[in-house]
Formats: structure tokens, C-alpha cells, sequence
């Protein structure tokens, strides 16, 4: 059984703990507040841009532009956004399980990764693995700037056929609880369209194939854009949660040990009674 002493400091450690648990707790709370209305704000942005966007290609032909191409998938770029921090509990892993799902369904195609996220860099770096892309620090960096980058990259891979299809996999913020990994299609563009209701026929200015080629690119990259702000939130929500997690399991070992002292404290007492009482009856012998 452990000493008192060594209970005394164990308990000392864990209240440590628990005060940068807390302190951590607090400061993604902080953050998931601002991501969460950067990500809110900006989904009416895209769900309307998707709108205006599904009206234009709607009943397009491949050949409009070249975003449009379909081709056999024999060559795929994935895009994978993690965090570039631990301690949020399974966001990272369930992410990068994903992904290992994504690789083994499509191991007779050539995949090739896009990395945001040092997580996601370090889990492919030990195994050997060369990204076509890479970035970090993206809670520093202007969240525009990254989806810009990446749009670009992308859009021109599957323009000049370097690539026949673009995936994005990514973390969907529902609530501070729950974020749901989500895999999409970026490229190509689905040109079925989802308006509802009657087909209405629009009159285009500028013409339709020069608005098509103002509005594909911005699109891709409003999608890439919404996808970081949902990740970010994620990330913040899952921290938060792992943090509150780990400070209520410290509460109660606390608890544990708090109760484990008063008992080897109580056998202490109990036993050095014990040998006073025994000492006083052998004197009286």
C-alpha cells in the first residue's frame, strides 16, 4: 500500500492537473464561441452560392469547362483537415481512420494526399508518406489565404488532368458534443443541380460560359472555406469537451485519493495506539 507521503503528492499532482485541464477548457470555449459564429455566419455565403451555382450549370455538358470533365478515376487527390494540436480527444483519430478507409477502398487507383494539419503531416510523415500538399499553423493564419491555396492547387491539378477526382474529408460542427467526420466530392462539379421546384429559365449577365468561369473557382473555394471554418470549430468543441472530460475524471480520482489518505492516515493513528497501549501493558507486567 502506498505511503501517506506518496498519497499526499499524487494528490498534489492531480490537482495540477486539473487546474490546466480547467484553464484549457476555458480557453477553447473562448475560441469555440468565435469559430462557431464565423462558421454560422458564413453557411447562408455558401448554402446561397451553392444555389446560384447549381441554376448556372444546371443541364451543362461536360465540355463547358474544365472543371465539369468526367473522367475514370484512376488518379484522386484526398484532402485531409486535422488540427495541428492534441488533447481533443478522438477528433484527430477519427479523421485519419477515415482517411485509412478512403486509401484501403481505392488501393488499386493512385491517391494522393493534400495535408492541413500537423496531425494529420506527422501521422503520414512516420509512415513514409509524401504529400502533394501541406500546411500548418491554420489557427494562426487567415482561414481565406488557406482555402485559396488550396483551391488553387487543386482546381489547377484536375484542369491540366493531373488528377481525375478531388475528395475532401473534413469534420462537420453540429455541437460542442458532436462533430461528425465527412467525406465529399470537390471535383468534379455535379452538374445535376439541386433546385426544387419548377425549372426556371434565367437570363445570364454576363454570358453563361463567362460567368461559369468567374463563379466555378470561387465556389471551389468557398466550399474549401466553409470546410476549415467547420474543422476549426470542431476542434475547439471537441478540446472543450476532452478538457471537461479529463477535469471531472480528476475530480474523482482526487476523491479516491483524498479517501485512500484519510484511511492509511487512520491506520497510522490506529496502529501507533496500538503500540502505546501494548508498550503500557508490558510496563504494568
Amino acid at each position: 500500500m502506498p505511503s501517506l507521503k506518496d498519497l499526499r503528492k499524487r494528490r498534489d499532482s492531480v490537482r495540477s492537473t486539473q487546474q490546466i485541464t480547467k484553464a484549457m477548457k476555458m480557453v477553447a470555449a473562448a475560441g469555440l464561441r468565435r469559430a462557431q459564429e464565423r462558421a454560422e455566419r458564413a453557411r447562408p455565403y455558401a448554402a446561397k452560392l451553392t444555389e446560384m451555382f447549381s441554376a448556372v450549370v444546371s443541364g451543362l455538358s461536360e465540355e463547358a469547362h474544365p472543371l465539369l470533365a468526367r473522367r475514370e478515376e484512376k488518379r484522386i487527390d484526398l484532402i485531409v483537415l486535422t488540427s495541428d494540436r492534441g488533447l481533443c480527444g478522438g477528433y484527430n483519430a477519427n479523421l485519419l481512420r477515415q482517411a485509412e478507409t478512403f486509401l484501403r477502398e481505392h488501393s488499386e487507383q493512385q491517391v494522393h494526399l493534400l495535408l492541413v494539419g500537423r496531425k494529420a503531416l506527422d501521422y503520414y510523415r512516420r509512415r513514409r508518406v509524401t504529400p502533394l500538399f501541406q500546411r500548418t499553423g491554420v489557427l494562426n493564419a487567415p482561414t481565406a489565404e488557406v482555402a485559396a491555396a488550396l483551391a488553387e492547387r487543386v482546381t489547377t491539378r484536375f484542369a491540366e488532368e493531373e488528377t481525375d477526382a478531388v475528395y475532401l474529408l473534413y469534420t462537420r460542427f453540429q455541437s460542442a458534443i458532436t462533430q461528425i467526420p465527412t467525406l465529399a466530392r470537390l471535383l468534379p462539379v455535379d452538374t445535376a443541380g439541386e433546385t426544387e421546384g419548377p425549372a426556371v429559365d434565367y437570363i445570364f449577365e454576363p454570358p453563361r460560359p463567362e460567368l461559369l468561369g468567374i463563379l466555378l473557382p470561387r465556389y471551389i473555394e468557398t466550399r474549401l472555406l466553409q470546410a476549415l471554418l467547420e474543422a476549426i470549430a470542431s476542434e475547439f468543441g471537441a478540446r472543450m469537451t476532452a478538457m471537461d472530460n479529463a477535469s471531472r475524471n480528476a475530480s474523482e480520482m482526487i476523491d479516491r485519493l483524498t479517501l485512500s489518505m484519510n484511511r492509511a492516515r487512520q491506520a497510522a493513528i490506529t496502529t501507533e495506539l496500538m503500540e502505546i497501549v501494548s508498550g503500557a501493558e508490558a510496563l504494568k507486567g
